[in-house]
């Protein structure tokens, strides 16, 4: 028998195994200027796997993680610095994701079109969050730079891959709430 009790500790293995994937995903990472990793990948399975709610709790618990140290982040790197710097804001802006998720989720029935929806959406709200935070940092350490070369430096380069996790994200997270009947 499922009681409340127990069902919250599984709630809460299963935040905790999110922000573990989206952790695990951050060390896949081919070095650039905004570091290709699969975090973008994991937080939105995470986020639609989990429900939006609960998914941001794993990317709240993720961040949290890594701004005390833990190395959760690309390069097996964490601290509040970390967060604070350059790429930062794509970081934070996973929490958006998670809201625009939850918001899309709680408006709209479940299907694959309206969940490959808020999954772009979810994106797009992290990459003007990291966009605007990137063109504040790189201004006040290095000088003025345009919006148009903030989105060529770290947006178009990843809209194709970013276009196939969000698709892969989709069909597994489809898979896996079977199997796991959530």
């Amino acid at each position: 028998m499922v009681t409340k009790k127990s069902l919250s500790a599984l709630k809460m293995a299963y935040i905790s195994l999110g922000a573990v994937l989206i952790a695990l995903c951050s060390w896949i990472s081919v070095p650039a200027t905004v570091p290709f990793t699969l975090q973008t990948f994991a937080v939105l399975l995470v986020c639609d796997l989990l429900g939006g709610r609960w998914g941001l709790v794993s990317v709240l618990l993720y961040l949290l993680l890594g701004a005390v140290g833990f190395p959760v982040f690309s390069g097996f790197s964490g601290g509040l610095g970390h967060l604070l710097g350059m790429t930062g804001g794509y970081i934070l802006g996973f929490v958006l994701s998670a809201l625009v998720m939850a918001l899309m989720q709680r408006l709209l029935p479940r299907r694959r079109v309206f969940t490959l929806l808020s999954m772009a959406l979810g994106l797009l709200a992290c990459y003007a969050a990291g966009s605007v935070w990137f063109m504040r940092v790189y201004t006040q350490t290095k000088g003025a730079i345009s919006l148009g070369a903030v989105l060529s430096i770290c947006v178009v380069p990843y809209l194709i891959p970013d276009a196939i996790k969000i698709v892969l994200a989709c069909l597994i997270s489809e898979r896996l709430r079977a199997a796991l009947h959530l």
